[in-house]
C-alpha cells in the first residue's frame, strides 16, 4: 500500500465529543487523498481514573470504586449522545457497557484479592483506548467515512513484560497484514487502540510510558507507512517550555536523536522508544496541534542539513526528579563493582536513569531518576546492596529531592569549542549552583542537575545564551585574559 499515512490522536485531541469531531474531520480530509489508519489514546484523564479505580479496589474501597465506575460510564455515555445520532445510541451504549463490564469484572477481582496483578492491570487500563476507538470509529462511519475499531491486542505482539512491554516486530508485521491491511483494502478506515498489545499467546500487555505514540510508530513501521502524524495540543517541538521561556520558538525540524534526547530529559515530545521502530525505515514524523491544525508543526527526520545543525537547538527541563547518591565507606571497597550492581538493580526494576555521574578517587557516584520511580529505585538498591549497607561497607543511600534537570540538546553541539563553558557560565551568572553534570560521548546533550528553586532561571539563562529565542542572544562573556590590547 503506497503513501500510507498513520495519524495518532492524543488524549486531549479526543478528550470530548467536540474534540472527537475535529479528529474525525482531520482524518476524513486526509482519507480523501490517500490511505489512512489512525491510533487513538483514551479520553484525557480517563487512564488516571482507571488506575485510581484499581487502587480503590486493591484497598477494598468498594464505595470509591463505584464512584469512579459511575464517572466512567457517565463521561463516555455523554460523549456518545453528543457525538452520534440518536438511532446509533442504543447499539454503541451497549458496546461501551460490554467493555466497561470487563473492567468492572477485573476490579472486582482485585478487590477480592486486595492486590493488583500486573497482567490484570494491563488488561484493565486499556479500556480507555478501547472506548475512544469505538466512539471515534462510529462517528467516522455515520459521517461518511467507513471505519472500524481495532483492539491493538489483536495486532501488536509483545514480550511478557507487563506494564512496559516491547514489541516483537516480525509477528506484529504479520498480524498487521492480516488484521489492519484487509480493512483498508475494503475501504474501511482502521481506528486502532494505542498503548496496548498482547503476547503471542494472547495475554494483554501495555507499552509503558509514551505507549500510545509508541503504538502508532509500531503500526507505521509494520505497515511501511510513508508518514506518521502525532496530533497533540501544542504547536510542535519547541526550543524550550513556553511556560518558562516566553520567547521559545517552534522548531521546524529536529532529528530522531534530538527528539529522543529532549523527551528523555523531560520535554513533552515523543518518548525515545517511540522513534525506535521508525529509524530503520527512515519514516518521517510530524508533531502537530489538533487545536490549531493550520500550523505546520515540527517534522522529525533522520538527519538535518549542515546549515541547520548549528550548536544547541533546544533546552528542556524537569523538576519531577530525585538524585540518589552512593559512596563506599573506604577505598578498600571496589567502587566499580558497587556501581555495576547498583545499575543492574535499577535495570531489573525497569528504572530510567536520566543522569549518571561519578568521581575518580573516592568512587562515589550519583544518578538521577524520575520522581515516580524513586520509591522502587531505593528499594531495588537497598535489596541489591543489603549486605554492604548492613555492615557499613557503603554509606547509607542519600536521596535529594530538591533538584531539577536541565538539558541542552543539539546535533550541532559536537566538537563545538567553548559551548559547555558558555552554558555553565550562563547558569552561574544567574547565581544557580550546579550539582552534577553529564555529557555523553555523542556530545548531543549536556545535562545539568541544579537546585529545584533555580531551575527556571537556569533554563531561561541557557536559552538566551544559546540565542534560541525571539530576542537577540546574550553577548558572550569574555574573561579578562581574552581581551585584546588597546
Amino acid at each position: 500500500m503506497t503513501n500510507l499515512l498513520i495519524m495518532k490522536f492524543g488524549g486531549t485531541s479526543v478528550g470530548s465529543a467536540e474534540r472527537m469531531r475535529v479528529a474525525a474531520e482531520l482524518t476524513a480530509r486526509e482519507a480523501g487523498r490517500r490511505p489512512v489508519a489512525i491510533v487513538v489514546s483514551a479520553m484525557s484523564k480517563i487512564t488516571d481514573l482507571l488506575l485510581d479505580t484499581m487502587r480503590h479496589a486493591e484497598g477494598g474501597d468498594r464505595a470509591g470504586m463505584e464512584v469512579n465506575l459511575a464517572a466512567l460510564r457517565s463521561r463516555h455515555a455523554d460523549a456518545c449522545r453528543q457525538l452520534l445520532p440518536e438511532k446509533r445510541h442504543a447499539a454503541v451504549l451497549a458496546g461501551m457497557h460490554e467493555i466497561l463490564g470487563e473492567f468492572e469484572r477485573i476490579v472486582n477481582g482485585m478487590a477480592m484479592l486486595n492486590e493488583r496483578p500486573p497482567r490484570s492491570v494491563d488488561e484493565a487500563v486499556a479500556v480507555g483506548e478501547r472506548l475512544s476507538a469505538l466512539l471515534l470509529a462510529e462517528h467516522l462511519s455515520v459521517s461518511g467515512t467507513p471505519a472500524a475499531a481495532v483492539n491493538a491486542a489483536t495486532v501488536v505482539v509483545t514480550d511478557a513484560m507487563f506494564g512496559n512491554a516491547s514489541p516483537l516486530m516480525e509477528p506484529t508485521r504479520a498480524r498487521a497484514a492480516a488484521v489492519v491491511a484487509p480493512l483498508m483494502e475494503k475501504g474501511i478506515l482502521p481506528v486502532v487502540t494505542g498503548f496496548n498489545g498482547a503476547t503471542a499467546d494472547g495475554r494483554p500487555t501495555t507499552l509503558g510510558r509514551g505507549g500510545s505514540d509508541f503504538s502508532a510508530s509500531i503500526l507505521a513501521a509494520a505497515l511501511d507507512a510513508a508518514e506518521l502524524w502525532i496530533w497533540t495540543d501544542v504547536d510542535g517541538i519547541m526550543s524550550a517550555d513556553p511556560r518558562l521561556v516566553p520567547d521559545a520558538q517552534v522548531l521546524e525540524e529536529v532529528t530522531y536523536a534530538e527528539a529522543a534526547e529532549l523527551a528523555y530529559a523531560g520535554a513533552k515530545v515523543l518518548h525515545p522508544r517511540t522513534l525506535a521502530p521508525l529509524v530503520e525505515k527512515r519514516i518521517p514524523v510530524w508533531s502537530k496541534n489538533s487545536f490549531a491544525p493550520e500550523k505546520p508543526g515540527t517534522k522529525i527526520v533522520p538527519a538535518l542539513g549542515d546549515a541547520e545543525a548549528v550548536g544547541t537547538r533546544a533546552v528542556t527541563s524537569t523538576s519531577k526528579v530525585a538524585l540518589l547518591s552512593l559512596e563506599p565507606a573506604s577505598a578498600e571497597v571496589n567502587g566499580v563493582q558497587v556501581m555495576a550492581r547498583a545499575l543492574e538493580a535499577l535495570a531489573r526494576a525497569n528504572v530510567e536513569v536520566l543522569v549518571f555521574s561519578s568521581s575518580s578517587y573516592r568512587q562515589n557516584f550519583c544518578f538521577l531518576v524520575r520522581e515516580e520511580e524513586l520509591e522502587k529505585s531505593v528499594q531495588a538498591l537497598e535489596s541489591a546492596l543489603a549486605l554492604e549497607l548492613a555492615h557499613g561497607y557503603v554509606h547509607p543511600i542519600h536521596v535529594n529531592r530538591d533538584v531539577g534537570l536541565l538539558a541542552a540538546v543539539g546535533e550541532g553541539m559536537q566538537g563545538k569549542p567553548g559551548l559547555a563553558a558558555r552554558i555553565f557560565t550562563a547558569i552561574s551568572r544567574v547565581h544557580v549552583n550546579i550539582i552534577a553534570i553529564a555529557q555523553g560521548s555523542s556530545e548531543l546533550t549536556i545535562a545539568v542537575v541544579v537546585r529545584r528553586g533555580g531551575l527556571e532561571k537556569a533554563v531561561q539563562a541557557v536559552h538566551a545564551e544559546c540565542g534560541l529565542g525571539l530576542r537577540p542572544p546574550v553577548p558572550v562573556f569574555r574573561f579578562p585574559m581574552e581581551r585584546r590590547p588597546e
